[in-house]
């Protein structure tokens, strides 16, 4: 697998080796972001990957993606839709095979992982 750090102040950067061409990891990783970027919580005015909701990617070789991520609450209204959301917007990237989302709760989400641009957009600064 070939992890992506998730955290929007660090950037996504590939952290373990791949059979897939650096381009193309390079390539898969800016788009399956951008497709995260269009999921929002929708009692929230930021998306998911701002607010800090996803918290691993994986890109197998096999060019399946595997998304762990959160909610902001674990009873969250919209916690049975969220996955697909996810799955179908990653899905949606040219090249992926396949997605699946695990939804995690530990650790916690808490506010400290937005980063700059969901703090100013929920006014959380």
């Amino acid at each position: 697998m070939n992890e992506i750090a998730s955290d929007p102040e660090m950037g996504a950067t590939p952290v373990v080796a791949s059979a897939l061409p650096a381009e193309e990891l390079e390539r898969l990783t800016a788009d399956i972001i951008a497709a995260l970027k269009t999921v929002y919580d929708p009692e929230i005015p930021a998306d998911i990957y701002e607010l800090g909701l996803v918290y691993k990617i994986d890109i197998d070789d096999d060019r399946l993606v595997t998304i762990d991520m959160t909610l902001t609450a674990p009873g969250c209204p919209v916690a049975g839709e969220m996955p697909g959301w996810v799955e179908n917007a990653v899905g949606a990237v040219r090249g992926i095979h396949g997605v699946q989302v695990n939804m995690v709760f530990d650790p916690p989400w808490t506010p400290d992982r937005m980063s700059e641009e969901a703090q100013v957009a929920t006014n959380w600064y």
